[in-house]
């Protein structure tokens, strides 16, 4: 059933033009992005499913995703795999990812980095967190803290990534960085830092201090969790 059908009091786009987008619940904010449904299935009902707790067999018939964070973060083919997400509702669910990747990024560069701790650890979910495989990443500050660039440098296994700090310093002096914050993802899920990842940072910043880099974080990501090891006093 398409949102046009639904009885007007149920009409999430009419809801949200009068109240605003903070009245509506994600699974009405999805709707309206999804705009129809699917056989037998309302376009509320089906969003509410895609959101709902996932499941053994979570990519099944319908799919679910637990969260709207689960299902921005789905890769394209995982999308594939759901019945009635079409290549265009793959697309423009995907566009909308990237739009609030890059609306991250602008308030990033506008301000400093410290003072915004929750809004980096959410930027580096967008990019890091959805990964099936480890990934370390760099974001390049300026003098002032604001962000000049996040590049992925290193890719791995499951397990663990192979990172150089020759490359990293590399980077680091390309963009005429005064600081950077290192992130990485943890795909398991499980964000704890390793000993290994403590051994890493404390690498990084021994070769970024001998070209006056300064490690300011190091941020771990996994599925619907984040942490900063500056915050946990693990720097």
């Amino acid at each position: 059933m398409p949102l046009k059908d639904l009885p007007s009091d149920c009409q999430p786009r009419e809801k949200l033009l009068a109240k605003g987008a903070g009245a509506l619940s994600d699974a009405e904010l999805l709707a309206i992005v999804l705009r129809t449904g699917m056989a037998g299935k309302s376009v509320l009902q089906w969003a509410a499913e895609l959101l709902a707790p996932r499941q053994p067999d979570a990519l099944g018939s319908v799919g679910s995703f637990g969260s709207i964070n689960g299902l921005l973060q789905a890769s394209s083919a995982e999308l594939s795999q759901v019945k009635g997400l079409g290549p265009a509702k793959r697309a423009e669910l995907i566009a909308v990812l990237e739009l609030a990747r890059r609306a991250m990024a602008q308030q990033l560069q506008q301000r400093r980095l410290l003072d915004s701790a929750a809004t980096v650890k959410a930027y580096v979910q967008l990019h890091l967190a959805h990964k099936q495989h480890e990934v370390f990443a760099v974001l390049f500050l300026d003098s002032q803290h604001q962000l000049i660039a996040l590049e992925e440098l290193f890719r791995g296994t499951l397990g663990q990534a192979c990172v150089y700090p020759r490359e990293v310093v590399i980077r680091a002096l390309h963009h005429h960085a005064g600081a950077v914050i290192l992130a990485h993802n943890h795909p398991s899920g499980q964000v704890t830092p390793s000993q290994a990842d403590k051994q890493l940072t404390q690498s990084l910043q021994a070769a970024l201090s001998l070209v006056d880099v300064r490690v300011l974080d190091h941020i771990i990501v996994g599925p619907g969790a984040a942490l900063s090891m500056a915050e946990e006093g693990e720097m």
